[in-house]
């Protein structure tokens, strides 16, 4: 099969709308998989502000003691006993807050979107982005395929 015969296939069978599936279901799905992945990035966040709060947690460490040497001494216990170790929200620090939050709200989003993938389009994921691709290239051009060269249709 030449280059041109793969571009003019369009997507890949996993990427095709299911026969009988509305226009409306596939965008209704792209707004459910566009949630999920900002759902994602906000987990991403999550664990940058988990790793941030650690590293600031021993720098505080590393303050106290440095304080200790300056002389500080009441400055660097106050630090140490109010601060050093705290807990971020009453009750948990980072990590029991990352655990809360995907065990529960982002496991449930994951499942949910799945849910509704298998029961509305097979399992498909992306129908919406593959046909924006469609849409959105240009037949026939270089860095414009449908698919990688590489890929079985």
């Amino acid at each position: 099969m030449t280059d041109q015969q793969h571009d003019d296939q369009g997507p890949d069978a996993a990427h095709q709308v299911p026969e009988g599936v509305s226009e409306a279901t596939v965008d209704a799905l792209g707004t459910l998989s566009a949630a999920v992945e900002v759902i994602e990035h906000a987990r991403g966040l999550l664990y940058g502000f988990h790793r941030l709060t650690g590293m600031a947690d021993l720098n505080l460490g590393e303050a106290v003691e440095q304080l200790r040497k300056a002389g500080h001494t009441d400055l660097a216990d106050r630090i140490d006993t109010e601060l050093v170790g705290r807990n971020v929200i009453a009750g948990r620090w980072t990590f029991q807050v990352m655990e809360d939050y995907d065990d529960g709200y982002y496991a449930l989003a994951k499942e949910l979107e799945k849910a509704a993938r298998d029961q509305l389009v097979d399992g498909r994921r992306h129908l919406f982005e593959a046909g924006m691709k469609e849409d959105r290239r240009t037949q026939g051009r270089r860095h414009h395929e449908a698919l990688p060269a590489d890929l079985p249709s």
